[in-house]
């Protein structure tokens, strides 16, 4: 699977206030919501207690790099970790699961199905389609033109705060969001929250091309 280019080895925008990791194909989604739950829990709790990360690891009896790991959503807690944190944040343990069986929505568009829109001034042969509308205050764009050339035993499983918006403009390919996979062909849309843990999951036809539009919340600036 290609990586993006023109940055390096800078981070993808979304990754600065969410977590991206490499998944196996077979390892089962509700496991990574419960980690991607704890770490978004514990991140915000710790940040409204006004603790770094150092602090934090030495109030409840932990490394700081545990610590670093379980708000990255890169382990898995033992119970005995999630009890020392929720003393330490002076939260019941249930606080930190919060958000885990949430269930995240999307707006899926297949091909030649969007509403078609007119518009003052439309000329012969512009057409315009709907895609799809999510509600949200959000304020700032990244925009990625994705390519996957090559088929890979893990693929990049994203999530992050904001909407996001891909569009496939080659290939097919099946796509998972939060509990549903969508198989997305040329043409095809999907419209999704990017709290819910979503990626490629299994490459169809290559290669494939689509644009990944990402419209991150005001506070996330």
């Amino acid at each position: 699977m290609s990586t993006p280019e023109g940055g390096g080895d800078a981070p993808l925008l979304r990754n600065l206030a969410g977590t991206a990791r490499e998944r196996h194909p077979s390892e089962p989604l509700e496991q990574l919501e419960l980690e991607e739950a704890i770490a978004r829990n514990v991140r915000s709790l710790r940040s409204q207690h006004g603790l770094s990360v150092g602090d934090m690891a030495e109030r409840v009896g932990i490394s700081k790099a545990m610590l670093s790991k379980i708000e990255n959503a890169q382990t898995s807690c033992s119970l005995s970790t999630l009890a020392r944190l929720a003393v330490g944040l002076d939260v019941p343990v249930t606080s930190l699961f919060r958000g885990a069986d949430a269930e995240r929505p999307a707006a899926f568009v297949a091909r030649g199905t969007g509403a078609r829109i007119v518009r003052a001034g439309t000329k012969e042969g512009h057409e315009y389609e709907l895609l799809g509308s999510l509600r949200g205050e959000h304020k700032r764009l990244e925009c990625l033109h994705v390519t996957l050339t090559e088929e890979s035993e893990t693929y990049p499983l994203f999530q992050h705060p904001g909407t996001e918006f891909i569009y496939v403009l080659e290939g097919v390919m099946d796509y998972s969001h939060s509990r549903t996979v969508y198989r997305l062909h040329p043409g095809d849309s999907l419209q999704m929250d990017g709290e819910g843990a979503h990626g490629p999951v299994e490459l169809v036809e290559l290669p494939i091309r689509f644009l990944s539009v990402i419209a991150f919340p005001e506070a996330d600036l």
